[in-house]
């Protein structure tokens, strides 16, 4: 049989109505991918219950012995409840309650790996539905559930909860893995059981969200998984602004999961006839430990999540560290021309280009005010672009478009377009002020700004898009009387400014940037081809970040650069940022003509392994949070090729390391084992190098790949010998 009407087939009869043993009709909604079902089941109350999420059945008439228990599929608040609702409203009478039947069931056809079944859920007593929207991707084993709310009340109803997603699970011990940090720390991993009662990982800053909490997480059931065994999920919002993640362990010992948007502070007037939706809970079910949820977002991500994912990427020099914001048109040709000489494809320009009343030569003033600073650029950034395009390599620049500095002409043209509370002292931040994305009109300047660069320098080919401050002291001119809408309404505001921008500018490659790592989220993505990890460039806390960011996002999003920042040695630095999207962010001046020679040598290097790096599967084998090293590789899907990446941190005198086993290999294919990225013609430290093994060798007995030297590192190649 044909395998796209194989996935056609059992997608088509994922949803059904089966006989249990007792010929009782029952209904059953089964979400099925390639290895995971979702289960749900409509009760004798007309109830829908979570019955089964898991491995998938084998048989599909196990189906029928599915009974609907008490893991109501998304409860309400106000009547029996006892524990966190899913949804919480108030009607227009004044009732205070939500509950809720099965009504309907269709489903949507995407692509031939894909479907959406909708289920939707009404009150008896108020004419208010519920839509669950539950997507399934077959071969990447993702689903993916959000929640549309309607109703037909004579006013207004009150949402105060609103969630994506609500899933239970029973276990005997429940273990979270969380990613949280701050400025220059990012995604720092974190391990705890949960015990009785209510945990909570959640932003209430607005803007930067995810600058101490990061919006996904582990959920390990019985024991605490490791990269190779053991039972999860793996979880994450698509949503760039406050999230919440709640895990309510019950009397019973029972675990619901409650995802979404924070409902702090943002309790939501709905009209009549009007629908609220939430963003999207993404998420994947693994019985093969952390590892293979990695690798399933992975390849959803590089499919489904990212802009042009399966598109390679462009390397890049930024000028940031090598001029701050003290540049002009003769500095930065001659960055053009080091561009050129270190092989990358594109020159980024980074902050201080702008502003005139208020020129930008510090974070002081002049962000608003988006004209080309004329003692710097006197002929403007088309003739940049040109002249960047006359010496081989592309133009980007950054923008940071929804901030305002007070000292700037924005900021005294229209004091009405700023987030800030009447009667009450600004808060600043960076020295600067959000501006109300909120506002029709300021919207129309987002896009304005953008589109009228790119339509005066249509030779602009990648945007840096950052974002530096939270929200504070924040209120919105604009709603008036319906302030507990803004934090929702500015990221819906958001969205809407970039759907335009990539309605006319559909492949113009942009980085998303926040202050480092304060936006990194799927819901984001679908706009963007990359984000920036951390403003933290050490090689060394590179390797503790980009790990981090590795469980949840392909290599190809981590955008990786090698800068001055950190005491290592130039080949640790590059080798680090060549486990992602390799960028440069440095002042070759300073550095030895060998040291450049290395440089243009590894961009020659990364541009040969790019697809492997970026399109490869991930295998993460020894943790630095578990050894005083780091490896992992990445290897073809025909198993034909492999590169592996180790990196020695803090070694210890007198410390040893053993062989590492990989993975990923064709036990019966021989390999050959040789290390590449040398430092200007060094010899391997390997004894391993430059030898061929079988790869159940390499499985089993492993590779000598690290030495016992500190902040050292090595890359091997593993290709298959004909």
């Amino acid at each position: 049989m044909n395998k796209n009407l194989f996935i056609f087939l059992m997608l088509l009869f994922s949803v059904g109505i089966y006989l249990n043993a007792h010929g009782q009709v029952r209904q059953h909604v089964v979400i099925g991918t390639k290895n995971v079902n979702l289960i749900f089941s409509v009760g004798k109350d007309g109830k829908l219950y979570q019955t089964y999420l898991g491995e998938k059945l084998a048989n599909s008439g196990d189906t029928a012995l599915l009974r609907p228990s008490r893991h109501e599929a998304y409860v309400g608040a106000g009547t029996s409840n006892l524990f966190e609702p899913a949804i919480k409203v108030l009607h227009a009478d004044g009732n205070p309650s939500i509950d809720l039947r099965f009504s309907e069931l269709t489903s949507d056809k995407g692509d031939s790996k894909t479907t959406t079944t909708n289920i939707t859920l009404k009150d008896p007593k108020y004419p208010i539905s519920i839509v669950l929207h539950v997507q399934s991707f077959y071969e990447d084993d993702v689903i993916k559930t959000w929640t549309e709310i309607k109703h037909n009340e004579k006013k207004p109803v009150v949402l105060y909860n609103f969630a994506s997603s609500m899933l239970h699970f029973d276990a005997d011990k429940y273990w979270l893995t969380q990613f949280h940090g701050d400025w220059a720390e990012e995604a720092k991993m974190q391990e705890s059981q949960l015990t009785s009662g209510i945990k909570i990982i959640d932003s209430k800053l607005g803007t930067r969200a995810n600058m101490y909490q990061s919006p996904f997480f582990f959920l390990s059931l019985n024991k605490l998984a490791d990269e190779n065994t053991g039972e999860l999920i793996a979880g994450t919002l698509a949503w760039t602004g406050n999230f919440k993640f709640l895990f309510e362990l019950d009397e019973r010992n029972s675990l619901r999961i409650i995802s979404g948007m924070n409902p702090f502070a943002s309790e939501y007037k709905l009209e009549p006839e009007k629908s609220f939706t939430t963003p999207e809970f993404i998420f994947t079910y693994s019985n093969k430990g952390k590892g293979q949820a990695s690798r399933n977002f992975h390849s959803w991500g590089r499919n489904y999540g990212i802009l042009d994912g399966n598109k390679p990427r462009l390397t890049l020099l930024n000028n940031w560290e090598a001029t701050y914001f003290d540049f002009n048109q003769q500095k930065l040709g001659n960055l053009f021309d080091d561009a050129k000489k270190l092989g990358v494809d594109l020159f980024l320009l980074d902050d201080g280009w702008f502003g005139n009343k208020y020129p930008r030569n510090n974070d002081n003033a002049g962000l608003g005010d988006w004209q080309e600073n004329k003692l710097k650029l006197p002929d403007g950034i088309s003739s940049l672009v040109k002249d960047a395009e006359s010496k081989g390599v592309k133009f980007g620049i950054w923008l940071e478009p929804e901030m305002v500095n007070p000292k700037s002409e924005l900021y005294e043209k229209h004091p009405d377009w700023i987030l800030k509370l009447p009667n009450k002292d600004e808060n600043y931040y960076r020295n600067q002020l959000v501006l109300d994305l909120i506002n029709p009109k300021v919207q129309d300047f987002v896009y304005d700004l953008v589109d009228g660069m790119l339509t005066k320098s249509p030779g602009i080919a990648y945007i840096k898009w950052d974002c530096n401050r939270m929200m504070t002291n924040a209120y919105s001119p604009y709603l008036k009387d319906n302030q507990s809408a803004m934090y929702i309404e500015y990221t819906k505001s958001l969205y809407k400014v970039l759907e335009r921008i990539r309605k006319k500018y559909p492949s113009l490659p942009m980085m998303l940037c926040s202050g480092g790592g304060g936006r990194t989220d799927y819901g984001a993505l679908k706009y963007f081809n990359e984000f920036w990890p951390s403003d933290d460039t050490d090689g060394f806390e590179r390797v503790y970040i980009q790990w981090g960011y590795s469980n949840f996002f392909p290599s190809l999003a981590l955008t990786s650069h090698v800068t001055s920042w950190g005491k290592q040695s130039i080949k640790f630095r590059t080798d680090v940022a060549m486990m992602g999207k390799l960028g440069f962010d440095i002042d070759l001046n300073h550095l030895k003509e060998e040291e450049r020679n290395f440089f243009t040598e590894a961009v020659k290097n990364y541009k040969r392994l790019e697809e492997l790096i970026t399109k490869g599967e991930m295998y993460r084998l020894v943790s630095p949070y578990e050894q005083n090293r780091a490896v992992l590789m990445y290897v073809d899907h025909a198993k034909s090729k492999a590169l592996l990446f180790a990196y020695n941190l803090h070694v210890r005198y007198g410390e040893d390391f053993n062989k590492v086993k990989l993975q990923g290999l064709d036990a019966q294919k021989q390999y050959k084992v040789v290390e590449t990225n040398m430092y200007n013609g060094a010899k391997s430290s390997s004894q391993d190098n430059d030898k061929t093994y079988s790869g159940d060798y390499l499985k089993k007995i492993g590779l000598s790949v690290s030495t016992q030297t500190a902040l050292t590192s090595a890359i091997f190649e593993v290709t298959v010998v004909n």
